[in-house]
């Protein structure tokens, strides 16, 4: 009988607030249990995502690099071992925002500009309408959501945020862009926005992470001074490390000559540092340096590749700072404890060489404004220590990424987490610990079923589905993961390889031969599912 009284209750309220037309505060109210005592209020809920930030590249996961803010999270919260992105920044970001792989979501590739016209489907490059994102769902069970950072799943102003469900937005729609200004020339024209209006940064004094962090932070002040007891989503999408390599003079000074030893000696040291603190094994062997990649006692300009790297690790300096300050508005309005953060990378560190894109003023100092360089292969492979390859790829130093949960009200564990898991699952978990169904239909459209499981067993320490199978493709790299096997097949020859990752995680052996059956049964079902999300080579 207490069943169905709280269950009428509960209904009768969500209908007088459905007949006013807002699912505000209210909905936010402590419910009650079957027995009457009060429950705890939903959580807020902060993702934070790093752009081309690799495996290695917080302190929490082997790096000499300042994240302070992250290691607080780090140890008082759980590691994921090894998490996934899927490769690259577009793909990723749909699969986060949806629960669904890229394909389902219209965004196998990356996104189309501005002026196209692409046709409908898995590569269409903006989110479909037949995905449903975190923001839309949370936001109709009574979450005030907001966004600040990078976009890059739709240019057009139809396809910005606040069509698909962030209450306030501010950022960069586009992909990759110059930190202290928007680059308006074709080809590669650059869009920021504040809510759903174009909006261009100041002549002087603006540096764009510093930008997402202020504007971040000033949603949460409102939101504390305006609706306290409604819980929030806020997802801050930085650029850093993300080529060009921009950094403020006062944090490329802490790291200047830090990195003189060179890729090798940073390699090495990572990955005992890695071992040390227990986010790795001794089944993690380091792998050789990357075919390409000559030794750095051979390298000519050792003093602009150092400051290439020093560049880098400010940038991420930067981030962490801000990711501070967020921190600290959580502490000062009394939501830290009951805040799920969750940070990640959308993949591994970057090798692209970008000088083709002509940008760059030779006079102008790396860092600086005007410089428009990259950290390269050499650096890359580092941030990804101890993996082989980087993003795009789908070996794990293209798709593993450091991933952070804390929540003191909610998590009763700490330290490591071994199972593996997948970017798909941000969605499912914050529903779960939302109490928010994903539907079915939305807008009157159906909604593909979400991919995604949650993640929320792991926070009471228990484990997740060990013989899971997850998927990938991007641009011709392919790869399917189940229990301790994976297989990669990378374009042109797309042949299958197999790894035991249970033996070799960092994927040093092929044993497709000797495991014939295996190789077969998990091709198939790799072939089964790229026909039904619409994979095209």
């Amino acid at each position: 009988m207490k069943y169905f009284k709280a269950f009428y209750q509960h209904s009768k309220r969500l209908m007088l607030l459905a007949i006013a037309g807002y699912l505000g505060s209210a909905c936010t109210e402590k419910a009650k249990d079957q027995e009457g005592t009060q429950t705890a209020a939903r959580p807020n809920i902060v993702i934070i995502m790093a752009d081309d930030m690799g495996y290695s590249d917080i302190g929490s996961y082997g790096s000499e690099i300042a994240t302070p803010n992250l290691d607080e999270i780090a140890n008082h919260g759980i590691r994921f071992r090894q998490f996934y992105n899927a490769a690259r920044c577009c793909p990723t970001r749909a699969a986060l925002l949806t629960g669904l792989y890229p394909h389902e979501a219209g965004m196998g590739n990356m996104v189309t500009s501005l002026n196209s016209e692409p046709e409908p489907g898995p590569y269409q490059g903006f989110l479909n309408d037949s995905s449903v994102t975190i923001a839309e769902v949370l936001g109709q069970t009574g979450y005030a959501t907001y966004m600040s950072g990078k976009w890059h799943v739709g240019e057009k102003p139809e396809h910005w945020p606040l069509q698909r469900g962030f209450d306030r937005y501010f950022g960069l729609i586009s992909g990759a862009s110059s930190y202290f200004e928007i680059i308006k020339e074709q080809p590669r024209v650059r869009q920021m926005a504040l809510d759903d209006q174009p909006w261009n940064p100041p002549a002087e004094g603006f540096y764009m992470t510093d930008a997402f962090t202020d504007y971040g932070v000033s949603f949460l002040d409102e939101h504390f001074q305006q609706k306290k007891d409604q819980p929030f989503l806020l997802y801050l999408a930085y650029t850093a490390p993300h080529w060009p390599l921009h950094a403020l003079p006062e944090d490329i000074q802490k790291y200047e000559g830090n990195y003189d030893m060179g890729w090798d000696s940073l390699r090495t040291l990572r990955y005992q540092k890695m071992l040390d603190i227990g986010i790795l094994d001794s089944t993690y062997t380091l792998s050789p340096r990357e075919e390409g990649v000559e030794a750095w006692e051979n390298a000519e300009n050792k003093e602009d590749w150092s400051l290439r790297m020093a560049v880098y690790a400010a940038m991420i300096d930067r981030m962490d700072q801000g990711i501070g300050k967020v921190f600290n508005t959580l502490k000062q309005n009394d939501a830290w404890e009951n805040t799920l953060i969750l940070f990640l990378s959308d993949n591994g560190g970057c090798a692209e060489e970008i000088t083709g894109r002509k940008l760059n003023d030779p006079s102008a100092e790396i860092g600086d404004p005007g410089s428009y360089v990259a950290y390269q292969k050499p650096w890359a492979i580092a941030s990804n220590t101890p993996f082989r390859r980087y993003k795009q790829w789908t070996n794990e130093g293209g798709i593993a990424t450091p991933f952070i949960a804390h929540w003191p009200q909610g998590i009763q564990s700490s330290g490591v987490v071994k199972d593996y898991a997948h970017v798909t699952d941000i969605m499912a978990t914050c529903l779960d610990i939302a109490d928010a169904g994903y539907p079915e239909t939305y807008q009157g459209k159906p909604i593909k079923p979400l991919r995604g499981e949650s993640l929320k067993p792991t926070f009471a320490g228990e484990a997740l589905d060990r013989e899971r199978t997850l998927y990938w493709e991007h641009i011709g790299h392919q790869a399917l993961r189940k229990g301790k096997w994976k297989i990669v097949a990378n374009a042109p020859d797309y042949q299958w390889r197999l790894f035991d990752m249970e033996h070799d995680p960092t994927e040093l052996q092929d044993v497709s031969n000797e495991f014939q059956d295996v190789t077969r049964t998990l091709t198939a079902d790799y072939q089964r599912w790229a026909q039904e999300v619409g994979i095209k080579k």
